[in-house]
Parts: structure tokens; C-alpha cells; sequence
């Protein structure tokens, strides 16, 4: 499974240049900050691994955990594979559909994989007693956020079964959705994953973060120079702009509002899903000739039949600029016109 509609494998099909295309399969934040990074020569011709301090404590004062409750990776995928390789039970519960690289980096690691649908049935039923579970919140790709009330349940039955229990939140600030880290001060066997790419644009600047307890993070062990300067003096800025933070969540709201109106008024969906982050999940028998449609139209959408528990009805439209919604808006209402021609032509 790729991390998006693989922009580039289609542009090659469509023999244009991957900036021709419209990717709402990318669910990166489409706020584009006015604040531009600053750099010194320094920045470059000096190591990086002394400016890690200054970032842990801008991170620390962001995400109220403490400096030593930190480890720095090269992106969160890296840091889901290293925490897999540090963490020593076999068995391990995902909560699925979820993120594919967890899957993966099990069975890279060796581990007996076990699956537990979110979309239906009791998700208290199946975990065994000292397993690793896995639970992202807010999920992907259907973007449900599982509120405290509902998450503490599942946890007290983790915690009574002593499981280690591992929290994806990546995608937990578009709307600034209460976190569970608290818990790390209270439970030794809680990793927290947190991406900073999807809130604050920086696919391509690769930083993760793992927030544990201080003992959990000295076992950890990140390679000292496993991210650049110019990753940290960008992640250094971007987490220190208010005004991007402000600016950003503002400018999601409308864009939701808009793409949600889009999609539900467009007449080609059966279901368009609540979300509680930057992307719907659409439900459609005709899944397959809107995507083909689009993409004509040189519009992307990420297709999702290869999630647990999805089938090929399913699609996925992240949130984008209003002059992406309109032609989204104008794509759509072409396959809705072109349908009901058909229809009329019927015998």
C-alpha cells in the first residue's frame, strides 16, 4: 500500500508533469505559511545533534511532556520500525483499517499480526493478556476521533490485560482534539507516535517523535544523527509560529466546510463520512468510474480498497484550496451530467 494515489506513477500515465495534477490523495495540511525558513551557514556546516536539546524543549512546551520523554527519529514511519524492534512481545492487536506501515514493520520484526475491526463489533473482545495494541486516533482513513470516554474504556481493559499500548495522534491537531500523552506519567507501557509532517507541511522534512516514559526513552537509544540540522532548525521555526498554528486551523475549518459540501452535494455518493481531520472517507458503487473520471480530469483521489475492511467503494479526498474544491466541484458535476444522459438514453 503506498502513502498516497502515488502521484508520479500517474503522471507518467498521464504524460504530464506531477504539478499538472491535483493530489487530494495527499492528506498534508494545504495551509501555505507566509513565515519562510531562515537559515545561517552554520545551520549546514555544523552537526546537529547539539541543536536537539533546544528542539526537544520547544517540542516539550508544545506537546506538554517533558525533554526526557522524547525521542527524535527521521520521520514516524522510522519511528514505528525502531519502537517494533525494541519492544520484545511477539503478538500484537491492531486496530484496523489504520496506517499500513504498522502492519509491516510487524512483520518485519517477526511478530504473529492480529487484526481488530474498528468498524464494527465489540473492540473489547479479542486482545490477549501482554500483547502490543496498536490505535490510531484520529483514525485513518475514515478520520474518526475517539473521544476520551471512549478510548478510556479500551484502556482500562489494555492496562487490566498489561498490554503495551502504542497511540498514533498525527493527525490529532487539525482541530485541536484532546491528546491522551498525559497517560505516559501514569502507565510505563504507553508510546505515544506523533508525525509532524501532516499538521505542519513538511513531507518532506523528516522528523517523528516517540513521547514515552524517561526509562522507556533512554531504552530507545535513537541514533544521535539520525536527523538533520536543516530538519531540526525548520521544525525549530515551524513549532514556534503562532500565527501558522492559527492561521492554519482557521483555514482548515473553511476548506472542510467547503470540501464536505462538495462531496455531499455532488449526487455521486451514497456516504460521505464525518471526519474529525483533514480528508473524507466517500462511500459509492461507482467508486471505481469517479476515480477514472478525475483522473482524466487530472484530479487524484486515494482509492482504498487495500484498507482492512474496505472494499473498492471506498474513496478518500483530503481537504485543499478552494480553486482544487471548484474544479473537484466542477469534475464531478460533468460525471453526474454525463449519468444522467445515459440514463434518459435507456430503452
Amino acid at each position: 500500500m503506498s502513502h498516497g494515489g502515488d502521484i508520479y506513477k500517474y503522471a507518467k500515465i498521464l504524460e504530464c508533469e506531477p504539478d499538472e495534477i491535483i493530489d487530494f490523495s495527499s492528506n498534508i495540511n494545504c495551509y501555505e505559511a507566509e513565515n519562510e525558513l531562515t537559515l545561517t551557514n552554520k545551520t549546514i556546516t555544523q552537526y546537529a545533534d547539539f541543536r536537539y536539546k533546544e528542539l526537544k524543549s520547544i517540542i516539550a512546551q508544545n506537546y506538554d511532556v517533558k525533554p526526557s520523554q522524547i525521542a527524535l527519529y527521521n520521520g514516524a514511519t522510522t519511528a514505528i520500525y525502531e519502537l517494533f524492534r525494541s519492544i520484545k512481545q511477539k503478538r500484537i492487536f491492531l486496530y484496523a483499517p489504520l496506517y499500513s506501515e504498522y502492519e509491516k514493520a510487524a512483520q518485519k520484526t517477526k511478530k504473529a499480526v492480529f487484526k481488530v475491526s474498528r468498524l464494527g463489533g465489540d473492540m473489547e473482545d479479542e486482545v490477549l493478556e501482554k500483547s502490543i495494541v496498536v490505535f490510531v486516533n484520529p483514525a485513518t482513513p475514515d478520520g474518526t476521533y475517539y473521544d476520551n470516554e471512549e478510548l478510556e474504556e479500551l484502556f482500562s481493559m489494555w492496562i487490566e490485560k498489561e498490554c503495551t499500548i502504542i497511540i498514533d495522534e498525527s493527525f490529532l491537531e487539525f482541530e485541536a482534539l484532546p491528546s491522551i500523552r498525559h497517560k505516559i506519567n501514569t502507565y510505563k507501557k504507553l508510546y505515544i507516535i506523533q508525525s509532524f509532517s501532516k499538521f505542519y507541511a513538511c513531507a518532506g522534512v523528516r522528523i517523528g517523535a516517540i513521547f514515552s516514559s524517561k526509562k522507556n526513552i533512554k531504552k530507545l537509544e535513537p541514533s544521535i544523527w539520525n536527523i538533520s540540522s536543516l530538519d531540526v532548525e525548520f521544525l525549530k521555526q515551524r513549532l514556534s509560529d503562532e500565527e501558522f498554528k492559527t492561521a492554519s486551523k482557521e483555514f482548515h475549518k473553511k476548506q472542510k466546510n467547503e470540501l464536505f459540501e462538495i462531496l455531499e452535494n455532488s449526487g455521486v455518493f451514497e456516504q460521505v463520512f464525518e471526519s474529525d481531520t483533514n480528508f473524507f472517507l466517500t462511500k459509492s458503487e461507482r467508486a471505481a468510474e469517479i476515480f477514472n473520471h478525475l483522473l482524466e480530469e487530472k484530479i487524484l483521489v486515494r482509492r482504498c480498497f487495500n484498507f482492512d475492511y474496505l472494499d473498492n467503494t471506498f474513496l478518500r479526498f483530503a481537504v485543499k484550496d478552494s480553486a482544487s474544491h471548484q474544479k473537484l466541484r466542477d469534475a464531478l458535476a460533468t460525471l453526474l451530467k454525463t449519468s444522467e444522459v445515459q440514463t434518459d438514453e435507456l430503452p
